[in-house]
């Protein structure tokens, strides 16, 4: 049986609709903390259990029977993110799956100033010596994260960032199918994949270009420190280890850790990936 954690989010819902055109429902099973956020998953045969990575047990059950098992990594960071990805690696062990696909990033990295590529990193280590046969999915940046670093901008007309750097920008729809791929052991993948990423890297000024051209309104694009703009975040009320997440992505892209285009992902999918403008245009309108 196939087993999907993260069910119930962005990336985890498109996987499971991918995973349903390939395989039975009978085939599939799915690890999340609320079973009741899933009931189309239930009405369609899917096998729906708890899972929770603070409760070993609760995996122990989900994961069941498996042969593949993906664990879509989790939305915390730091060392709690590492524990809770090593307890369901450790589950997937345990519960006998011939192979662990994880849902890494393209800029997983011991060294990066963005802590989440750090966890990644370190859950990468975790997967090589667990002794399961595994695919680390180096996934490109989602393209929903840089639509929300134009939020403000959408309103005001400025994007007021600090200095970045190019990032290939990558559609949750383009890696679901991807991710799909390896969970039917299609693809070849094995191992840490290539950079996973759309056709193009483009940094806040094409950006601000593209959302101009979109909703038919100037947006600009100005460069602001990094403490001004840490400290315009926590003026807003963002907590300051979210405050210090979110300008980790700034010196991160300077150092190019996001600039990587490969065309593994196209390969794959057999079709250009989204790009970043086609993505945005389906969440931004017009100007009236």
């Amino acid at each position: 049986m196939i087993i999907l954690t993260g069910a119930s989010g962005q990336l985890g819902k498109a996987t499971v609709r991918r995973l349903l055109e390939r395989v039975p429902a009978e085939r599939i099973g799915v690890s999340v903390r609320d079973p009741e956020k899933v009931p189309e998953l239930t009405a369609r045969g899917v096998r729906v259990r708890r899972g929770d990575f603070e409760d070993p047990a609760s995996l122990a059950h989900a994961f069941e029977g498996a042969s593949r098992v993906l664990i879509v990594s989790t939305g915390t960071s730091g060392e709690a993110a590492v524990r809770h990805h090593r307890t369901a690696i450790d589950a997937a062990k345990e519960a006998g799956a011939g192979r662990i696909i994880y849902t890494s990033h393209m800029g997983a990295n011991p060294a990066s100033p963005f802590a989440p590529m750090v966890d990644h990193a370190a859950t990468e280590t975790a997967l090589r010596d667990s002794g399961v046969p595994f695919t680390s999915l180096r996934n490109g940046f989602y393209a929903a994260s840089g639509a929300m670093l134009l939020d403000d901008a959408l309103r005001t007309g400025e994007l007021a960032v600090p200095e970045d750097g190019p990032v290939s920008w990558t559609a949750h729809a383009d890696l679901a199918e991807v991710t799909a791929l390896a969970l039917t052991g299609d693809g070849g993948l094995d191992g840490l994949t290539p950079a996973l990423t759309g056709s193009e890297a483009i940094d806040m000024t094409r950006m601000a270009e593209i959302a101009s051209e979109l909703t038919g309104r100037t947006i600009r694009r100005s460069v602001v420190s990094d403490e001004a703009y840490r400290a315009g975040l926590l003026a807003h009320g963002l907590p300051e280890p979210a405050a210090d997440l979110l300008l980790g992505i700034f010196a991160a892209s300077r150092k190019g850790e996001f600039a990587e285009v490969d065309p593994t992902l196209a390969r794959l999918i057999g079709r250009p990936p989204v790009s970043f403008g086609q993505f945005l245009a389906t969440a931004v309108s017009p100007a009236r």
